[in-house]
Parts: structure tokens; C-alpha cells; sequence
């Protein structure tokens, strides 16, 4: 059993089953009935197209965009990456139709907004019924630690030394808005307004911060959106999509050129501009939801289920307390300050294909050979490179009616190895740092 990659991933077909510490106001299943029941898009947290399509047992279609096919041709196989999937190959749900495979509406965003790249079809073909977990990328704080603790040998001293003074420094800025969100979740209500600037403001400091803010909201527009297009998407077993595509890119500029969400930091005013621009029904209500949400999910996220949130404080806590009082944050803020480092490059593979070793080993004891990101079950979904299930590939064109249809079987195979950095979403950019790094105040 891999308890850290077991609390990693999640079930919305399941009962809530995880322990926040104690004092929070609300558990886990307090807000999963909330989620599930009290919001129009709701049912598509366990019924949706693409986990049933995943639990059939029958062939699965997904879809891949590349811009090296000609790559993949020479070497004749595929790797994952790391992201939000962990250590799949990015991809999205087709659809089998009578008249071709209709990509599921994050599919077509990504053929609308990449028409440089050719699109690769997938079909994977499952020995047996996979469950419907899917892995949360904000949970994975546990495993970034033991994984940096296991291979701290590959660092110079005066890297680990940097590593864990930033990771520290990190957290020590930031402790009187973490402190802010543990009173929120334990029942001590604060503006509303006045959370998301103190929020806002941490995120720079606390690159982390950033991440769980978009996911929120994204979670908040999915769920609670009313729009045609979102009514028209859900009856299809789909989240609507272009909804985060929205936020991400009329909150933060330059998003497009690379999406990285330690970036995203609105105040209240530009959320509510943000919000009122996408649906503007949701904007009165965003910065509430942002302050009642992100506090009790930051605090089951960061905080040791054996901590007492009414009593913890993060000022002036050491990088060994935070190990054990705040392991998944103090490995989140790991994570992301060696991605800054000088050799990270050259330490890419050491770290990621350790973590990808182990989320192999899990999905293919689980039997999950397409791993899904599960904070949402939203259609960003993977293969598996290392599980030994029948996989065909194909070159796919697409029609008038945006439909795909494969055009050209290619003779490729998955291959249980993280590519290469620069071929990732991870790259640098053109300041040489990676998608990751503390946004610009």
C-alpha cells in the first residue's frame, strides 16, 4: 500500500472518507454534499461521460496534440511527462459517433487554439473495469517530500541548503495569511473582500498559494455556472472548460505563452471584474465562496490530520516541525523552489521519474491505465505508459464538422520514461526559469 499516493487520489463515486484536523468547522463530506448536491452542475462530480467511459471496461479514445510527430515517428515510442497528471501523456476524451470521434470540449479548445500541432488518436483497451479514481496534483505535497528526502544525495550542499531555506522562507512570509485561512476553517469568518486581497497578496511569496486560488475558482465556475453553453456541455456528461481557459487568461496577461498559476493572484476588484466578464450572476458571490473553500481546503491540504487547526500557528515554525505538522505544504514549496534551481535541468529526471516509478507501480496495482486529474473530473486525462494494456496509435485529421478520424496508424509504443524537460509543459521560459517560479510582484 502507497498511503501517500492513496490519499492523493480521489473517488467522487465514493463517500468522503478523509480526516481534516481537528476544529475545522466542516469535513470533507460536509463539502462533497455541498459540491454534489447544492450547485446546478453538481451531478457531473459521479456522473460524468468521461469517468463512465473509463469504469465501462470497454476501449478507451483519447486524443493527444504534439508538435514533434516527426520525433515520435524516428524513435517509434512515447513518454509522459510531469504536470497535473503526475506521469502520463497528457490527453483528452474522444467520443465514438457514427460519423467520427468527437473530442470531448477540452479537446476541441485545444484544436481551436493549436493549429500548429498535429493531433495523435489513442485507444487503449483495459483488461478490466478501471475505478474512477482520479489523482489530485494539490494533494501530491507528500510525495514531492519523501521524493526530495530520498534523492537529497544528488544535491550539492549548497543547493539543499537553498532549497530548504527558500521552501522555509516561503512558508515563514507567509504564516499570517495561513494563519488567516486555519481561523477561517475553524469557524472565524473574516470579509470576504478583505480575504481574497490578503490571499492575492500571499500568493507572490508563496507560489503554491497560486495553484489552489485557480482551482477554486475553476471549481466555482464549473459547478455553479448556468450559462447555455455550460447547460449544453453538461448534457453531454462534460464541464465546461473554457470557463478556467477564461479566468486564467483575463486574470493573469501572458498566460498563454506559458500557463503557470504561481502567477495567478487577483485582488477582490480584478476577480470581480474577472468573474462579472465570464457570468456575471457568479461575481457577488466569488469572494465568498473563495474564502469558505479555499480555507478549508488549504487546511485539510497543508496541515497533518493530526493537528489541531484551532491551536496551530505557522510563524516561526522550523523546516523539521513543518515536516511533520505541515509535510504536504513543505513539499509542495520543495517542489517548486528545485524547479528554479540552477541544474534542475539536469536533476529533472532524478526527482520526477522517482515519483513516476511510484505512480506507475500504484495505477497498474489499481488497474487505472488512463489516470485522470481528479480535483474535477473536467476531461484532462493520461495514459499510463507502464501499464500492459493493448494500445493502438494513431496519426488523426480533423473534419469540417470538427470531428477526428484517424488517417495513419503509426508503428510507436508507450514507454515507462519521463521525456525529456524541454519537450514538457515544464519548460523554461525566456528568462530561464521554469514554469513554477514566484510571479512578479
Amino acid at each position: 500500500m502507497d498511503s501517500e499516493l492513496d490519499d492523493a487520489h480521489i473517488d467522487y463515486t465514493q463517500a468522503a472518507t478523509r480526516r481534516v484536523p481537528a476544529g475545522c468547522a466542516e469535513s470533507e463530506d460536509d463539502w462533497r454534499r455541498r459540491l454534489q448536491y447544492d450547485t446546478p452542475g453538481g451531478h457531473l462530480l459521479t456522473h460524468n461521460a468521461m469517468t463512465q467511459q473509463l469504469t465501462s471496461g470497454r476501449p478507451i479514445q483519447l486524443m493527444h496534440t504534439t508538435t514533434a510527430l516527426d520525433a515520435i515517428k524516428a524513435s517509434g515510442q512515447l513518454y509522459a511527462s510531469s504536470g497535473c497528471l503526475l506521469a502520463a501523456l497528457y490527453c483528452a476524451p474522444l467520443t465514438k459517433t457514427s460519423t467520427g470521434l468527437r473530442p470531448h470540449n477540452l479537446g476541441a479548445y485545444l484544436l481551436q487554439t493549436k493549429p500548429h500541432t498535429h493531433t495523435l488518436m489513442i485507444e487503449i483497451t483495459p483488461s478490466i473495469p478501471a475505478p474512477a479514481k482520479g489523482i489530485d496534483y494539490l494533494r501530491l505535497g507528500c510525495l514531492h517530500l519523501r521524493t526530495y528526502l530520498d534523492h537529497r544525495s544528488f544535491l550539492t550542499e549548497a543547493e539543499d541548503l537553498q532549497l530548504r531555506g527558500s521552501a522555509l522562507q516561503q512558508i515563514r512570509t507567509t504564516a499570517p495569511f495561513l494563519d488567516v485561512a486555519l481561523a477561517v476553517a475553524t469557524g472565524r469568518r473574516t470579509v470576504p473582500g478583505t480575504f481574497v486581497d490578503q490571499l492575492a497578496a500571499a500568493v507572490p511569496s508563496l507560489p503554491f498559494l497560486g495553484y489552489v486560488y485557480f482551482e477554486v475558482l475553476a471549481e466555482y465556475l464549473m459547478l455553479h455556472s448556468t450559462s447555455a453553453e455550460t447547460k449544453a456541455l453538461a448534457e453531454a456528461g462534460e464541464m465546461n472548460n473554457r470557463l478556467y481557459k477564461r479566468l486564467a487568461f483575463s486574470a493573469v496577461p501572458g498566460m498563454g505563452k506559458l500557463f503557470d498559476l504561481s502567477r495567478f493572484h487577483p485582488t477582490h476588484r480584478l476577480l470581480h471584474e474577472v468573474i462579472a466578464g465570464i457570468e456575471p450572476s457568479l461575481a457577488p458571490g466569488a469572494a465568498t465562496y473563495t474564502r469558505d473553500r479555499l480555507s478549508h481546503l488549504l487546511t485539510a491540504l497543508i496541515l497533518d490530520a493530526g493537528q489541531d487547526a484551532r491551536a496551530f500557528t505557522f510563524r516561526d515554525q522550523d523546516f523539521d516541525s513543518l515536516a511533520q505538522s505541515a509535510p504536504s505544504l513543505l513539499g509542495q514549496s520543495i517542489f517548486r523552489e528545485m524547479r528554479i534551481l540552477q541544474r534542475y535541468p539536469q536533476l529533472y529526471l532524478v526527482f520526477e521519474q522517482a515519483k513516476a516509478l511510484r505512480a506507475w507501480n500504484y495505477w497498474n496495482r489499481h488497474h487505472i491505465t488512463a489516470p485522470f486529474n481528479g480535483f474535477l473530473p473536467k476531461g484532462e486525462i493520461g495514459v499510463n505508459p507502464a501499464y500492459p494494456a493493448p494500445c493502438t496509435v494513431w496519426r488523426a485529421e480533423t473534419c469540417e464538422r470538427g470531428l477526428l478520424h484517424p488517417a495513419e496508424e503509426l508503428d510507436v509504443v508507450f514507454v515507462p520514461r519521463m521525456a525529456e524537460l524541454g519537450m514538457t509543459a515544464m519548460r523554461r521560459d525566456s528568462t530561464g526559469k521554469a514554469a513554477g517560479h514566484p510571479a512578479a510582484v
